[in-house]
């Protein structure tokens, strides 16, 4: 009997290293990447380190409890029973010369300025995660595809997890893609599916890349963590500052709450926009991931004019119903009173269009 178990056992192991070669997995950095990475002031004792202390889990809280909890204790409506109101917009037709913003659910999104075209963390492919029976799209928000996108000058990716960096996705689109822009460590994965190093341009906190007509990007901290597989914190997280001509567009990607964005604010503020993660929170992983008035403080360290809350609205990552992130952050604005930009998933937003009303559409669904 014990040889039994010991050759399923075998079994179930050869079985998880045979399915953590898919390409989907990504590549770990060698070779000169893996030497830049370990030159970081931000890679110490094999990982990439936040500037805080950054507990997975809060104080009292362990894993199996959280387990045990998704598993278990389900919240209604964690996934909307309606579909997710949407609209429908011919990106290619759009005037080249416009700054808009186009929002695809979570923190997918379009952005349109200066002339330039970027595309931010882009997740098309229906799920957030290596199989696609789990962690579903939800009803509403796949309408949009890589053929929906024009050639694309510079593809920000923020970090490698599932619901950020999807491998279908930006394989498919590859050939539209001009530059990448990304995180130390991140590159990695793209130069093994298909993307030309000279393609790849990776950065570390704090630098900045000058990339033409009067942009620039830096890489700004955050605080979160990385991985794709078993290994964490082989790739860095990062949000990012933007430069155009015409603005400064702060790009979050995920990150707990932190003195960072004081420090950021400070350092490269003000900004016309903050693009800021509101969803997928807990107060069990309230370290690296925010709750709502967290985000309208962080936007205030930032100094920002106006807020733009994603990271919600398209995946189920935690147990608050799916509607809670718009309804507390827009509860908790009126006190703050900044302006909020809440549209539908393919709404365009005129960047300069501060007279924009947005509708309170997930009121409508149930």
């Amino acid at each position: 009997m014990f040889l039994y178990f010991l050759l399923i056992c075998a079994v179930l192991v050869l079985a998880v290293i045979i399915f953590l070669q898919q390409p989907q997995f990504g590549k770990a950095p060698t070779g000169a990447r893996l030497e830049r990475i370990k030159s970081s002031p931000n890679y110490k004792n094999g990982s990439f380190q936040n500037l805080e202390n950054t507990p997975d889990l809060a104080e009292g809280v362990n894993m199996l409890s959280v387990i045990w909890g998704f598993l278990f204790n389900k919240t209604p409506r964690q996934v909307p029973v309606d579909s997710i109101p949407h609209v429908r917009t011919n990106i290619h037709a759009l005037d080249s010369q416009a700054d808009a913003l186009i929002w695809f659910g979570h923190s997918s999104y379009y952005i349109q300025t200066g002339g330039k075209r970027l595309l931010v963390d882009p997740v098309f492919n229906g799920h957030a995660s290596p199989v696609s029976f789990t962690t579903k799209s939800f009803p509403g928000t796949t309408d949009y595809h890589v053929e929906d996108i024009p050639p694309i000058d510079f593809l920000i990716i923020t970090h490698d997890h599932w619901d950020h960096l999807d491998y279908p996705t930006v394989k498919k689109i590859a050939p539209q893609v001009k530059q990448v822009i990304c995180p130390l460590g991140v590159g990695a994965h793209l130069e093994y599916w298909g993307y030309a190093p000279s393609k790849i341009t990776e950065l570390d906190w704090h630098e900045i890349a000058d990339l033409e007509d009067g942009f620039t990007i830096r890489a700004a901290p955050a605080r979160h963590f990385s991985g794709r597989g078993f290994k964490r914190n082989g790739t860095l997280w990062t949000s990012f500052v933007l430069n155009t001509p015409s603005q400064r567009i702060f790009i979050g990607g995920d990150s707990g709450y932190g003195k960072h964005f004081a420090d950021i604010g400070k350092q490269y503020g003000p900004f016309d926009l903050a693009i800021l993660e509101d969803g997928q929170y807990n107060t069990a992983w309230i370290y690296i991931h925010m709750l709502p008035e967290q985000v309208l403080q962080a936007a205030q360290d930032l100094h920002a004019q106006s807020v733009f809350p994603v990271h919600n609205s398209k995946f189920s990552l935690a147990m608050h119903t799916w509607d809670d992130p718009l309804i507390q952050i827009t509860e908790a604005n009126k006190k703050v009173q900044l302006p909020l930009l809440t549209p539908k998933i393919g709404e365009t937003v005129f960047l300069n269009d501060s007279a924009h009303v947005f509708t309170h559409w997930w009121k409508s669904v149930r």
